[in-house]
């Protein structure tokens, strides 16, 4: 079997594309223009990861379901991994300091550490570091 790189595009929805891109903008993300115009915006995570930010009203356009309201129910944690925890207090920290807010207390278990928030819309990020030479 051949494990071949590929791209991941997560699609969120938001209320506010120019409150979103300045929240995440103070997390150290960047933004690919090719993929923005008044409504959307294609938020690079890593040279395959990216999360597409949506106005509702945009997103509304890809599905005939009801969106979600992530402030008061949850349909998807979205998960990243960091180098180190303080890069995960860091992370955290950032997004409370930029306006999100904590979605769960922080968890230590030694060779795993995480911590979590919410975005302006109420989507949870959970930010984890795991030490690799304890899966080894």
């Amino acid at each position: 079997m051949s494990l071949t790189s590929q791209n991941i595009f997560v699609n969120l929805p938001i209320k506010n594309l120019k409150k979103s891109v300045e929240f995440f903008s103070a997390l150290g993300f960047e933004f690919n223009q090719q993929f923005t115009d008044e409504t959307t915006t294609c938020m690079i995570v890593n040279d395959n990861i990216f999360v597409m930010l949506l106005e509702e009203e945009r997103f509304q356009d890809f599905t005939s379901k009801e969106i979600v309201d992530a402030t008061k129910a949850t349909e998807v944690l979205i998960a990243l991994s960091a180098e180190s925890p303080e890069k995960v207090d860091e992370m955290v920290n950032n997004a409370i300091e930029a306006g999100g807010s904590r979605a769960n207390e922080k968890q230590d278990h030694g060779f795993m550490y995480g911590w979590s928030f919410q975005d302006l819309d109420g989507h949870i990020w959970e930010i984890v570091y795991m030490d690799e030479s304890y899966v080894e």
